[in-house]
């Protein structure tokens, strides 16, 4: 199975590439191989990971990263999606809530 990203969930996953990089060289690329190593691994058994939510989102921890990848499975593709802290913290600064 593939995955796709949502758009907010691709900022998020590229801020965080660029945020490590920005930290140590060589560290974004740390974070890049981490998120696709657990993908890989999401991706062949989804099912493996918690519910967290209706009707169908798994959540995915990365081992050496404060992240959770969020996922809902589809037919054929699986897709990653933003963060729900944030989602909720820009819809926050939108003037939301």
């Amino acid at each position: 199975m593939k995955y796709r990203f949502h758009r907010a969930a691709a900022g998020e996953h590229l801020d965080n590439v660029a945020f490590y990089e920005s930290r140590q060289p060589g560290l974004g690329a740390d974070y890049l191989a981490e998120f696709e190593a657990v993908m890989a691994h999401v991706c062949t058994a989804p099912d493996f990971y918690p519910v967290i939510d209706a009707p169908d989102i798994h959540k995915a921890g990365l081992k050496r990263f404060p992240f959770h990848i969020f996922i809902a499975p589809g037919k054929r593709k699986l897709s990653c999606l933003p963060s729900p802290t944030n989602a909720a913290a820009r819809h926050i600064g939108r003037g939301g809530c």
